[in-house]
């Protein structure tokens, strides 16, 4: 590859970590308004539709800094197992990591 085409490939890479690091805090914003002001028949497809952005937007940021997708689901893995042993607070009074896991490895079997 030539000089000219690294530059090129380096100055589009950066344009979209800059782009998705927007639309990041464009749906953050946007699930902060929808929570604040939705009315409750619109609320909960308007905010899957902001977590599921945010959750993608993550997964291709990750990407464009060189981290793959095995290593982010591997370090929620081990947030949900420290969560599971610190007890903390949402796996205590909801059981929340405990689901969460059984889904992550229900998903996993289907594939």
């Amino acid at each position: 590859m030539a000089l000219f085409d690294k530059e090129i490939d380096i100055t589009r890479n950066i344009k979209i970590i800059e782009w998705l690091k927007s639309e990041l805090l464009t749906d953050i914003a946007a699930l902060f308004k929808i929570l604040v002001n939705g009315a409750k028949e619109e609320v909960h497809e308007a905010v899957t539709e902001s977590l599921s952005n945010i959750i993608l937007i993550c997964y291709l940021l990750g990407k464009r800094l060189g981290i793959s997708y095995n290593s982010i689901e591997m370090k929620i893995e081990n947030k949900i197992k420290l969560g599971l042993v610190e007890e903390h607070d949402v796996e205590k009074y909801y059981g929340d990591l405990s689901e969460l896991t059984r889904h992550l490895n229900c998903s996993r079997i289907r594939k």
